[in-house]
């Protein structure tokens, strides 16, 4: 392995990002660029699956059959800013060695530090707090199990992460790719019975000012922007790029820069394809129905065999659901995991750290549907998506300027066209949070 370039040295004492997994991907020495494309291809995968998690179907489901197509222009959007994002993220694990967490802990003084880590543990709670309840109420939809119990089976998710760790990173990926597979197929399968209208589903790329003006709108619109561009994605991907054993001279990083960059794109690409698929599906089955107050995975899990004149229909729904649940739960953990050990330098067992968040996750979710039943884990569901809108500032706000500074990225700093275009999407992300809170207030 060539020695570490200034850049890519981390402070003394620190360790690497995910280090049993760090540059254990090995590159295909002097092959095509597309065989060397397909040996980096996999981290913007991992990256995808939380945009597309269980949060991310009850903010869809919930616009789709209230508004219509109206909110896809909000998916949009949500989705390039998350390339956007995504891109600096990778840029940064790539220029510097360090995962986000790590660079916050080496800038910033330890209060501040301490600060952003308590925010982003929050954010992975709301995030598997979505797990969770997806996962749980998918249970529910295709073996009867009790909500509440299904809940509590969760935690058993613990045992295949670390089952899957086992096998190498390779396999880990391969393994998420193959459920992201199974959702999209799922999803084409849902739409060539709902048979959509293509023109409102042009018009609804287009934004609307009625998204600002009117509350109800703007409410689920911030928690597709939660559900779509996610804090613990940032820290994500900055670490698990360097599980590629790219060279440290400037060109290999310039050419493991932009190969994450091209993974993550088209990676959230396959995203935006199953977000909006879903809000369609719950437009032309329930909005133009009438139906404008299907909020509810299970509602909408009942209402589609009838809707779509399919019994199947239902238990493909189902299906991509419980898929989507475990997906998020591998992503949840590594990101648990690379939070911690990077913003406090402490490591602890995978099965102790994914025990403390799931159980974090868990004692709310038991509570609030013993208390309100299953229309309480609907709302839930988007309220976790909204939380973690709220937190994006937090984690968005040092990443744009860390790729900015040449002491961090050295020749990969961020050009002055890539920096103002970032600012411009965190101006976006704190104004839209803003007119929420004051709406709220």
């Amino acid at each position: 392995m060539p020695p570490p370039s200034a850049t890519d040295a981390l402070p003394q004492g620190e360790f690497r990002s995910l280090s049993e997994s760090h540059r254990s991907v090995v590159l295909p020495a002097g092959a095509g660029a597309f065989r060397r494309f397909l040996a980096f291809a996999g981290p913007g995968y991992l990256v995808a699956v939380g945009y597309m998690d269980p949060g991310n179907w009850a903010t869809d489901i919930a616009g789709g059959s209230a508004f219509g197509y109206t909110l896809l222009s909000v998916i949009l959007l949500s989705n390039l800013m998350a390339i956007v994002l995504q891109a600096l993220s990778a840029r940064l694990g790539v220029a510097s060695g360090m995962d986000l967490a790590q660079a916050c802990r080496a800038n910033y003084s330890k209060p501040v530090s301490i600060a952003l880590w308590v925010l982003c543990e929050i954010a992975i709670i709301a995030c598997d707090l979505a797990e969770v309840l997806g996962t749980a109420i998918a249970l529910k939809l295709l073996f009867g199990l009790p909500l509440t119990w299904g809940v509590l089976v969760t935690a058993v998710d613990v045992f295949l992460i670390l089952a899957l760790q086992r096998f190498g990173f390779r396999r880990l990926e391969a393994f998420v790719i193959a459920l992201l597979c199974i959702i999209a197929g799922c999803f084409v399968f849902e739409l060539f019975l709902a048979r959509p209208d293509p023109g409102a589903i042009m018009r609804g790329l287009v934004p609307t000012p009625a998204i600002l003006t009117n509350p109800a709108m703007l409410y689920i619109a911030i928690g597709i922007l939660g559900a779509t561009v996610m804090p613990h994605n940032l820290y994500l991907h900055s670490s698990i790029v360097q599980t590629r054993a790219f060279g440290t001279g400037s060109a290999d990083k310039r050419e493991a820069a932009k190969m994450a960059t091209i993974d993550s794109t088209v990676a959230l690409g396959l995203a935006f394809f199953i977000n909006a698929a879903i809000l369609i599906l719950a437009a032309a089955t329930f909005h133009t129905a009438g139906r404008t107050d299907v909020a509810e995975i299970d509602e909408a899990y009942r209402l589609l065999a009838p809707s779509l004149g399919m019994g199947a229909a239902s238990i493909v729904f189902a299906v991509a659901l419980l898929a989507s649940g475990q997906n998020s739960t591998v992503t949840g953990t590594l990101a648990g995991q690379i939070v911690m050990e990077g913003f406090l330098h402490l490591r602890l067992p995978t099965w102790a750290r994914r025990l403390v968040t799931r159980a974090l996750a868990i004692v709310p979710a038991v509570l609030v549907v013993g208390a309100s039943g299953d229309a309480g884990a609907t709302q839930l569901l988007v309220l976790s998506q909204v939380i973690l809108s709220l937190q994006l500032p937090f984690a968005v706000v040092p990443l744009v300027m860390f790729t900015g500074r040449p002491a961090v990225m050295g020749d990969l700093v961020s050009p002055a066209w890539l920096r103002g275009l970032a600012w411009v999407i965190t101006a976006i992300i704190i104004g839209l949070n803003g007119t929420l809170l004051y709406g709220m207030l």
